[in-house]
């Protein structure tokens, strides 16, 4: 495998070996970086948290006033260019600041459809009148922006679309109609991005003002979660729209649709995140204030697995977050220096987009972990309105949903893979083949007492597994293969969980490097999540093989399997004990 410094292919992980000191972290963050964090934060505790009762009631103009702060604060338009009325900050700093805003349950949700895929269509695929037009107001706050793409019978399924856009006589308009749900910011939006089909058939965006005639509204959804989010159905009813107000090329909605989801599904990440930590610091309270039996339930043994666990899957998640905003922040400066690329950010996240659907993946169900365990740790109470955690519980839900499904994402991955390689962008065949060339030799039994050699050698192990399990498959099912979905899901998991292992891997390296204080702790969390890794990626392995090979094949790929997800033995239980005590001490998430 090769060494690179920051992989400029998008996926190359599987083939290439990264090194710790090219690995941006958390504790990279730079001054100002950490200027955003506490003003966030300040803003969450004082401005949000407080009124999470009055924000799901829906209160009157609450959510647009708290928008409006923030505008103040210029978190809203940190990532719009300066000429615009932004910030002009990096991804980096956006990613960090929705985390930070990300416990603010629906309060996050309306900030990042409004600034996120209700604002960027139109930055990046808006004509300079529209920019001019529309992005001040979004970048302050002073615009309300939404996104309208959904509909009653096309949901994963978006170019399914039957909302319909014909041109009116005198050739100067197109007249909308048709239908569109769950459309976030709804209530009070003021500019929409729509997508519909001209003459039923071209697949086009359109910005939509909330005072045109033949638009209206239904009725507030009654959801599970997010209640405090504004979610109504668009009604389109010979809906007037100026020819002007077309998004970027007719016919090529899709571009604009797909593009801005890879960002938002690194936000979502972001997002889950931060939730996971506010939620964190509520649960571990609880069990320290909590007794039973005469002492804390922190004390108990079970209740430490549950809280180290937390900490490990948010470390993680964490971990290769803020990699991939790296890998995309540099890809950007490369393509924007380049001059070739119009949108240098997008073309930075289409990228990674194979990184940014796994990021939402793991994201979304790192919060699922933490919220469900959250309760389970209040026990009764947990069930109650009067704890905040039953609302964490409801509001994480959706996060498997939002950006695309979970299983969607699962599929894309491999989707992804399987067309780059085609396409010549990335060697995952020739790579594929050296590992069944190595399966065929005599293992190597030696020993490497380099530091941290056992966990290297198993990260590059799990890629070998992925290699093997995926180049048979595609080996066996060919153009079928994208039929035989249980198989897709299966390599998916197994490229998610290696993902997470090489990233907590290299940053907990990079922190015993720099000496930092809470490095033992990593390393803790990096052999831990290895050594559980191991065994998820054995099981997904042998799922995917016992699902398209027989005889020979197949025993001499389960043996690989067996092979490349051997790992040393290792005692996670005081692992997760150090870990837990660590969180009971500090009585909040501590990286």
């Amino acid at each position: 495998m090769d060494t690179h410094i920051s992989p400029n292919q998008g996926g190359s992980f599987l083939i290439q070996t990264s090194l710790p000191e090219n690995t941006f972290t958390p504790e990279d963050f730079n001054e100002e970086h950490h200027m955003i964090a506490d003003m966030c934060a300040e803003f969450l505790e004082k401005d949000i948290l407080p009124h999470l009762a009055d924000i799901d009631d829906k209160k009157e103009g609450l959510m647009q006033d708290l928008l409006n702060k923030a505008g103040e604060l210029g978190l809203l338009g940190a990532a719009f260019p300066e000429q615009y009325g932004g910030m002009g900050k990096d991804l980096i700093t956006s990613v960090l600041i929705t985390e930070q805003l990300g416990g603010g349950h629906s309060f996050v949700v309306a900030m990042t459809a409004h600034n996120g895929i209700g604002s960027l269509p139109i930055l990046y695929f808006g004509t300079e009148a529209q920019k001019q037009k529309y992005i001040p107001g979004l970048a302050s706050g002073a615009i309300k922006g939404a996104y309208a793409l959904t509909e009653p019978g096309s949901g994963s399924d978006a170019l399914g679309a039957k909302t319909t856009a014909v041109l009116s006589e005198d050739g100067h308009s197109y007249v909308l109609n048709g239908q569109k749900i769950w459309i976030t910011n709804a209530g009070f939006a003021d500019v929409f991005t729509v997508f519909a089909k001209i003459n039923g058939e071209q697949f086009t965006a359109f910005i939509v003002d909330r005072n045109t005639p033949g638009l209206s509204f239904g009725e507030e959804e009654h959801k599970m979660g997010i209640k405090g989010s504004s979610t109504r159905q668009l009604f389109f009813e010979n809906c007037t729209i100026p020819k002007e107000n077309v998004l970027g090329e007719i016919g090529k909605g899709h571009v604009i649709a797909f593009n801005i989801l890879n960002i938002g599904r690194l936000k979502l990440c972001a997002a889950t995140s931060g939730a996971a930590k506010v939620t964190i610091k509520t649960v571990v309270n609880y069990a320290k204030a909590r007794e039973q039996f005469k002492t804390s339930i922190a004390n108990f043994g079970a209740i430490q697995h549950k809280l180290a666990e937390m900490v490990i899957k948010l470390f993680a998640a964490d971990s290769a977050m803020y990699r991939t905003s790296q890998w995309i922040d540099d890809k950007e400066r490369e393509l924007a220096a380049d001059g070739k690329h119009t949108n240098a950010l997008l073309g930075a996240a289409e990228e990674y987009a194979i990184e940014c659907a796994m990021l939402k993946v793991l994201g979304s169900e790192c919060l699922d972990y933490v919220v469900d365990e959250g309760v389970q740790i209040h026990g009764g109470n947990g069930f109650s309105d009067e704890y905040n955690i039953s609302r964490a519980y409801r509001d994480s839900r959706i996060n498997r949903i939002f950006e695309g499904t979970n299983e969607i994402n699962r599929l894309l991955v491999l989707d992804m893979y399987l067309k780059r390689a085609m396409k010549g962008r990335i060697n995952l065949m020739g790579a594929a083949m050296d590992v069944q060339k190595e399966m065929m030799s005599i293992p190597d039994f030696g020993t490497d007492d380099a530091p941290y050699a056992a966990e290297y050698k198993a990260v590059a192990n799990f890629k070998k597994a992925i290699l093997m399990s995926a180049g048979g498959a595609v080996q066996k099912l060919m153009q079928n293969i994208e039929k035989e979905q249980e198989i897709l899901m299966n390599l998916a998991d197994m490229a998610i969980d290696t993902f997470q292992a090489e990233s907590v891997l290299l940053r907990a390296v990079k922190m015993k490097n720099n000496n930092h204080e809470l490095a033992d702790i990593a390393l803790d969390i990096a052999r831990t999540f290895i050594y559980d890794a191991a065994d998820r990626i054995n099981h997904a392995g042998k799922t995917a093989i016992n699902s398209f090979a027989e005889g020979d094949e197949q025993r001499m790929m389960l043996m690989g399997i067996k092979r490349f997800t051997k790992t040393d033995s290792y005692n996670v239980k005081d692992a997760r004990r150090r870990i837990a005590a660590k969180l009971i001490e500090k009585g909040t998430y501590f990286f």
